[in-house]
């Protein structure tokens, strides 16, 4: 029997595993994906999950895969500029864009390192209850063979549409509606300026440019969800189009080209859900989501499973009682979060 099952390995699985079983705790972590593998991201490590990376002695191996960094922001909103480099925390003024097929592997080799057991190529496919209580998993590994495993707590870590979270029925709170839809881009030779980050607000489209790795720069195109039909339709055009409401962008990324081909999506919600309840808990995406126009949600996930192991921790050792322990979680991470939604649930409405 393990102290913990976490179902997802991604930037909120794979750090709660890690600090766990730092604490001497027994953890399985289990993924569907392999690793290294990509995902639809930003990329963006604000600088409070750029300190956690530091915290947790894995920010120079992420540093070693060059991600873009920046430390300078060019900001234009509702005819304002603003130039500013980035306020220092604990030392570090600077954000980075690792790729996820480079960052998550790290974060995996760390929590196997730490004394987790990974299960790759792992589909859950239901939670085991006794008596009312979450008690275990079912599900089938990259074999075929059927397996069942059991905790004294599962954790869903497994996103936005978190299987965990939908089998225990987690309440959520605090929803808004989607309010736009994103398309990402990967260019190599457009220079930044400043060599950092950059964000426009045009009407209703809200571009972003960041660095990543090897000197490439992600390009983001956000726009009101009523407009995703249209865009659908022309893709490649209407982010083209989005572009030129920037000239001087428009005109750099003229000189680069594009390395990959368009991701996007329309599937960018926004709420809260309860995290916690008799034998499971939820971290990162599966816990709170919100869109994606800040470029926060890797960060978020990091912070979430620092919160979530600290908790579990507590109660798990005996110094209060779990269930204490979960709710106090929940406070924290609303308290340290909701300021930061709120203001990109407004910025996502995209009002002239």
């Amino acid at each position: 029997m393990y102290d913990a099952i976490i179902i997802g390995a991604r930037v909120a699985g794979a750090p709660t595993a890690m600090l766990l079983a730092r604490k001497g705790y027994r953890v399985l972590l289990v993924d569907r994906a392999t690793f290294p593998s990509d995902t639809l991201s930003s990329n963006m490590i604000q600088i409070p999950g750029v300190v956690a990376l530091k915290r947790w002695g894995l920010l120079d191996e992420v540093l070693a895969t060059n991600p873009g960094q920046a430390n300078h922001i060019h900001f234009e909103f509702a005819g304002i500029t603003l130039e500013t480099d980035y306020l220092a925390l604990e030392g570090i003024n600077t954000i980075i864009g690792p790729r996820r097929y480079l960052l998550d592997p790290i974060l995996v080799k760390a929590a196997v390192a730490a004394g987790a057991e990974l299960r790759e190529g792992f589909i859950t496919e239901e939670l085991v209850w006794e008596d009312g209580r979450v008690t275990g998993i079912r599900g089938h590994s990259k074999n075929g063979e059927t397996v069942t495993e059991h905790a004294r707590i599962i954790i869903g870590a497994d996103g936005k549409h978190s299987m965990v979270a939908k089998a225990v029925n987690a309440p959520k709170y605090n929803e808004a509606p989607v309010l736009t839809c994103a398309y990402f881009g990967y260019w190599e030779g457009v220079p930044r300026k400043g060599g950092g980050g950059e964000i426009y607000s045009r009407g209703k489209r809200s571009i972003g440019c960041w660095p990543t790795n090897n000197g490439q720069t992600m390009i983001y195109v956000g726009a009101p969800i009523a407009e995703f039909n249209a865009i659908r339709a022309d893709v490649e055009g209407s982010y083209m189009a989005a572009l030129e409401l920037v000239p001087d962008l428009a005109a750099r990324v003229r000189q680069g080209k594009q390395s990959e081909r368009l991701m996007g999506s329309a599937d960018l919600p926004n709420f809260y859900r309860r995290p916690y309840g008799a034998g499971w808990a939820l971290v990162g995406d599966a816990g709170f989501v919100k869109d994606p126009l800040s470029g926060h949600g890797i960060g978020d996930a990091f912070l979430d499973a620092d919160r979530l192991a600290e908790a579990l921790d507590e109660g798990f050792s005996g110094r209060q009682p779990i269930e204490g322990a979960l709710s106090e979680y929940e406070r924290k991470r609303n308290i340290e979060t909701k300021p930061a939604y709120d203001n990109i649930i407004d910025i996502a409405k995209m009002n002239p």
